[in-house]
């Protein structure tokens, strides 16, 4: 593993298979917390959270592959070459602060079931945090269409269909998104989103598992999607399987509740974290 200093914060290089995997990062001290981000975001969209975050825990953020400055997906991409990324920077974070501790582990939504997948594999998983995560079927709808746009190079369609046809944002709320700064960010974000999405839909998760798992599990769900909306339906079935964890709803919170309310976001991680 390698670092780059920039201030109280660096860019930690942790490499698998020749692919490099970034992630941004917080200095601290203690057992350290790492953020798996979903489809359409990166360390730099979770900046906010971090710095809502208390001051003292190391707190990294994983660039998956796929969106810069990490490597390509890769030939043959699936979940479990995001489960095996994860489990590689997971067994580096752990051995910069001692090992022994373990780490705090962190997902949203396809990173959410990235991390319940490795949690299930790794053992240094201390605590397990995750914000609406999805299980196929999820956007499956939209695949012919984003495979067109992926084939015309069209990256301002591919927003547009992960915008309205899979979280449902109306047609307005686009328009606005389109004309704001926040659409040239989420231009290149979009280019590996029709790979992702597929290797979600292939991925047939062991539900049984994820309700053995014996660390100490919250489940997030935002207050407007609470029995509603595409992400309730996935978020419901990983719940049913997991009894033992705690559920807790944020009010006032959608899926991208890391870009509208990263204070709620991380007071709700926070105290999932102090009951862990």
């Amino acid at each position: 593993m390698s670092a780059t200093e920039t201030g109280d914060s660096m860019l930690v290089q942790v490499e698998r298979d020749g692919v490099v995997l970034v992630l941004g990062h917080r200095v601290g001290e203690g057992r350290p917390l790492l953020i798996v981000p979903g489809v359409m975001a990166d360390a730099v969209s979770w900046q906010p959270v971090v710095d809502a975050l208390p001051a003292g825990r190391p707190v990294y953020v994983l660039n998956r592959r796929g969106r810069r400055p990490s490597g390509e997906l890769g030939d043959g991409y699936g979940v479990g070459t995001e489960v095996a990324d994860l489990r590689r920077v997971l067994d580096e974070v752990a051995g910069r602060h001692g090992g022994d501790g373990g780490v705090d582990l962190f997902g949203w939504s396809y990173g959410g079931l990235i991390a319940l997948e490795a949690a299930t594999r790794h053992s240094g998983v201390r605590s397990l945090t995750l914000y609406e995560p999805v299980v196929r079927p999820f956007g499956a709808q939209v695949l012919d269409s984003l495979r067109a746009a992926d084939a015309a190079g069209d990256l301002d369609r591919a927003v547009e269909i992960v915008n309205r046809d899979v979280s449902g944002f109306s047609a307005e709320y686009v328009a606005e998104l389109r004309r704001s700064p926040a659409w040239q960010v989420l231009r290149p974000l979009a280019a590996p989103l029709g790979r992702e999405l597929t290797a979600l839909n292939e991925h047939h998760a062991d539900l049984a598992a994820y309700g053995k798992l014996d660390m100490p599990v919250t489940l997030l769900i935002g207050g407007d999607n609470d029995g509603a909306g595409p992400y309730w339906e996935p978020f419901a079935r990983i719940a049913g399987a997991m009894p033992r964890a705690r559920v807790h709803v944020i009010p006032g919170q959608g899926h991208l509740a890391h870009v509208q309310g990263p204070a709620a976001l991380a007071a709700a991680l926070t105290q999932a974290l102090a009951l862990a």
